[in-house]
């Protein structure tokens, strides 16, 4: 049975266990391979309006982050972040935590979210994004760099989420 909660800053060590796993493969976010755990719980914890965590039986397999994309007139639009455990990838755990994430958005007074730069090499996550109603709205040549592939394309994509 899948939860999801508000992060805790206890949660900050399993939290940098997912984030070094993700971050580390240079094929998904644009953050440095070698971040720290220090520039992470910045990154990852405090920056955002909301941190949350997905756990199965009290153990925590997913993360995400939800904060204003832009200030002023932008500011009706959040972002999000999502990182799933590598043993806990293909189990609808991204899913959830996305839906989630926009129910929140809402509670929060968020109009719209976007993704401004998901790497297009990562099927996945687009595939997942399409099927929950985001649309890809800007694309930019090569902007990626994936350290098999070469430089990719990263889309910009966006929900409208009020009625």
């Amino acid at each position: 049975m899948i939860t999801i909660r508000e992060a805790t800053p206890e949660d900050f060590d399993t939290i940098w266990l997912i984030f070094n796993q993700v971050v580390a493969a240079g094929d998904t976010y644009a953050y440095e391979t070698d971040t720290s755990k220090e520039q992470a719980k910045v990154i990852w914890l405090e920056t955002p309006n909301k941190t949350y965590v997905a756990e199965d039986n009290g153990v925590i397999l997913g993360t995400y982050y939800l904060k204003t994309n832009q200030a002023g007139p932008g500011k009706h639009v959040c972002n999000c972040g999502y990182m799933v455990s590598n043993t806990a990838r293909g189990k609808g755990l991204a899913t959830e935590m996305c839906k989630h994430s926009q129910q929140v958005a809402l509670e929060l007074g968020y109009k719209a979210m976007q993704f401004s730069f998901v790497a297009a090499s990562n099927v996945g996550a687009v595939r997942l994004w399409e099927t929950l109603g985001f649309e890809t709205v800007g694309r930019l040549p090569d902007a990626f760099e994936h350290p098999i592939q070469g430089f990719v394309d990263a889309l910009v994509m966006y929900k409208w989420l009020a009625d």
